[in-house]
């Protein structure tokens, strides 16, 4: 199997066994907005490269993505058997992982200006601390 050349920084989300799948959980929610993951789950099926693709595996990724903060809870809604369930949506750090993977630093840097550019280097310093 060929590796995916990426133009930007390659992400630990999109990296391993579950970046393609989170990278289609990313897609689904850009373009269909906040779902519950049965939706996720039926709309996931649809594409060609997820048809045996199982409701728990789908799940599984929510919750973690949840966990590490790349997707977030919209609301809480009850399904027809009376169950609570989440809604997610995508969280402003998965916008700025889909943007990172989609450019190249070299294009970033030759774009922005010397504040943006500032703040971008302030917030590193306090991360690398």
């Amino acid at each position: 199997m060929a590796r995916k050349k990426y133009k930007g920084t390659e992400l630990s989300v999109f990296k391993g066994i579950e970046a393609k799948l989170n990278h289609a959980i990313f897609q689904r929610l850009a373009l269909d907005g906040p779902q519950n993951i049965y939706i996720l789950h039926k709309n996931l099926r649809k594409t060609r490269a997820f048809k045996q693709l199982h409701y728990g595996n789908v799940n599984k990724r929510a919750r973690a993505l949840e966990q590490t903060g790349y997707l977030k809870t919209a609301k809480i809604e009850i399904t027809k058997a009376g169950f609570e369930t989440s809604v997610y949506e995508l969280t402003a750090r998965t916008y700025l992982a889909l943007m990172l993977c989609s450019t190249s630093l070299e294009n970033l840097l030759n774009q922005i200006d010397d504040d943006s550019a500032t703040t971008i280097l302030a917030v590193i310093a306090r991360a690398t601390k």
